[in-house]
């Protein structure tokens, strides 16, 4: 799973996909290109936290806000199945959606100098 940019839509200046993964849907824990990884309980106090407190982008985690939170939803087994989907239909993941209100961030999402979604925010390491 990869934090790509899932859904773009041009006429609304929206942004969607993953924010972060924490398990796929097999069960494997995701590390990520800086080798940390997330637990599931974690992810979801992230994202509560961030639609709480936060609701706000900006570019490379640093600037002005350039886009704000519109979608939110954090997957968990518990989750897909009052929903009535198979408890691995999905990733224990985080997705959302942004509305692009600056217009060098959307040029740079249409133009594919920005591909990818990334979250902000401090822990701690802790090892295994």
């Amino acid at each position: 799973m990869d934090a790509h940019i899932a859904k773009v839509d041009d006429e609304k200046r929206q942004i969607f996909g993953w924010a972060s993964v924490s398990l796929r849907t097999d069960g494997e824990q995701i590390i990520d290109s800086h080798g940390d990884q997330i637990d599931p309980e974690d992810l979801e106090a992230a994202a509560y936290e961030f639609v709480l407190n936060y609701r706000e982008a900006n570019d490379m985690h640093q600037g002005p806000v350039v886009g704000r939170l519109i979608e939110s939803a954090v997957f968990t087994p518990e989750k897909l199945e009052v929903m009535g989907l198979a408890k691995d239909a999905l990733p224990v993941a985080w997705w959302f959606g942004l509305q692009l209100e600056d217009e060098d961030a959307w040029a740079a999402v249409k133009n594919g100098k920005r591909r990818m979604l990334s979250i902000e925010g401090k822990a701690q390491r802790v090892s295994a």
